[in-house]
């Protein structure tokens, strides 16, 4: 007869837990499909070639020819499985579910490449050098599209985290706000809990967030919302044991409780966590601005460049003859731009405005609707009527990619400024030169002129300390969707 002792018996799930788990693992087995689908396939095909080219096959080769593919596949699918891939944490995350799935796709790469050159196998050479490349191509579109159509759930209310907010109204209102900026988090915010609660309204969306009572516990307002997300956003010092009974508390009912601080707004990819003999300890990475990511960087940027002027030299004639018959003037405009560490260089583009559009600049500034050093007209009337279609799908950028060849600028990288707006930086707004300017940035496919001055500043703050390769591919390739469906451009 068992003890009757108290709360001995372990959480159970609730149905909210249960649903969340269950959509939770049907997305994990679509892509466990989709990667089998890829790698089988892409490691057969390259067997096939194999098989085709090769004239005269002995027993034995004709066996490694066969056990290639099979080798290949399962290195792969481990390396996938080793390094979390697939993982519930990065479900639709966007940079970091790319990352992982090159990461082990690079891990696949090295494995096989260290047996191919112990055992003299040729048919695994030709794995390494074709079922490789095009299954990681295979892979990251795979994911692309699982990601896209996760999203497209999400904004409908599905496959999203039913979460409530704890915390201080400040925070609260803020964390909405970051929320309310796009729909591809994740968090359905179905209640907020706030302790100083002024009778203030809370919106996300145009959507009236519910306020919740503070005089119940958080894990009795989770099950009443059917939550499966909690996401504090207050302060502990006043009660150090508070994050631990909440988290008991929540056993059972909620999948995850999420802690927010203002401190990831920039540093969050950089912030680890590192148990020291039992002493919790929160580890933020400090950015560097060399080295050999930067050395990466710069190599992307020349291939990248080179290959847009090969594309440039083909549309150059026509775009310069309809700037030509436009307007009078030169097709290409220089203009002073500031780049890292406040070095002013000759930033290259296609003429958009009338020649005397500088000398005209003073009497439109009474006429300003940007915010900050920034000078923005929607309904500019220096700019020309073909400037306005070169504006609209960002070809008048296009020289700038002589920019980046010359090392002036990079392909991705902050807004590049005007040397008057960067003489009104203030400490904090400076530090987007810590970084060579880019021809397109997170700026580029957030809104572009639509972005307030504080967002633009966000923006890039957070790409300068937070870059990476792969989010600078990403870019690369939101920028090809935003420029055939322009916003905020003007």
């Amino acid at each position: 007869m068992p003890l009757a002792l108290p709360s001995a018996q372990s959480p159970r799930s609730t149905p909210t837990l249960t649903r969340r788990l269950r959509w939770e693992r049907r997305a994990r087995s679509r892509l466990l499909v989709t990667d089998l689908f890829v790698v089988l396939g892409v490691t057969s095909l390259a067997a096939a070639f194999a098989s085709a080219v090769a004239t005269r096959l002995a027993p034995a080769a004709l066996e490694q020819q066969l056990a290639a593919p099979g080798f290949t596949a399962l290195v792969w699918l481990s390396m996938l499985a080793a390094i979390r891939s697939r993982d519930a944490a990065v479900l639709g995350a966007g940079a970091t579910e790319y990352r992982r799935v090159a990461h082990a796709t690079g891990l696949a790469f090295a494995v096989l490449a260290a047996a191919a050159l112990v055992v003299d196998w040729p048919e695994l050479r030709l794995q390494l050098l074709t079922a490789i490349p095009l299954g990681l191509l295979g892979l990251l579109v795979g994911r692309w599209q699982w990601r896209r159509q996760l999203i497209a759930r999400r904004r409908e209310g599905e496959w999203a985290s039913r979460t409530i907010l704890v915390g201080d109204h400040g925070e609260i209102a803020y964390v909405l706000e970051r929320l309310g900026a796009t729909d591809e988090l994740g968090f359905h915010v179905v209640g907020a809990a706030v302790r100083d609660h002024a009778g203030e309204p809370l919106e996300l969306r145009g959507r009236r967030v519910p306020v919740l009572s503070t005089a119940v516990s958080v894990a009795e307002s989770a099950e009443r919302m059917s939550a499966d997300t909690v996401i504090l956003a207050a302060s502990t010092e006043a009660d150090p044991e508070y994050l631990t009974r909440v988290r008991r508390q929540l056993e059972g009912t909620c999948a995850e409780l999420v802690l927010f601080s203002r401190l990831t707004d920039v540093a969050g990819p950089r912030i680890s966590f590192r148990p020291v003999d039992g002493l919790p300890l929160i580890q933020v990475r400090i950015p560097t601005f060399e080295g050999g990511r930067h050395a990466l960087k710069r190599a992307l940027d020349i291939a990248v460049s080179a290959s847009a002027l090969l594309v440039l030299g083909v549309v150059a004639v026509p775009i310069g003859l309809a700037i030509k018959l436009d307007s009078p003037g030169p097709v290409l405009f220089r203009q002073r731009r500031i780049g890292r560490d406040g070095q002013s260089f000759a930033m290259l583009k296609f003429r958009t405005m009338h020649v005397d559009a500088e000398q005209r600049l003073e009497e439109l500034r009474p006429l300003n609707e940007a915010a900050g050093p920034l000078f923005k007209l929607k309904d500019d009337p220096r700019i020309t009527r073909v400037g306005t279609f070169l504006r609209r799908h960002s070809l008048d950028e296009l020289p700038q990619f002589w920019n980046a060849l010359r090392g002036d600028m990079s392909v991705v990288g902050p807004r590049p400024p005007l040397p008057d707006e960067a003489t009104g930086y203030d400490e904090v707004a400076a530090r987007r030169l810590y970084l060579k300017p880019g021809i397109t940035g997170l700026w580029q496919i957030s809104g572009r002129s639509d972005l307030t001055w504080q967002e633009s500043v966000r923006l890039d703050l957070r790409y300068v300390e937070n870059w990476s390769v792969m989010e600078d591919l990403m870019i690369i390739f939101r920028t090809a969707r935003v420029v055939a469906h322009p916003a905020g451009a003007y």
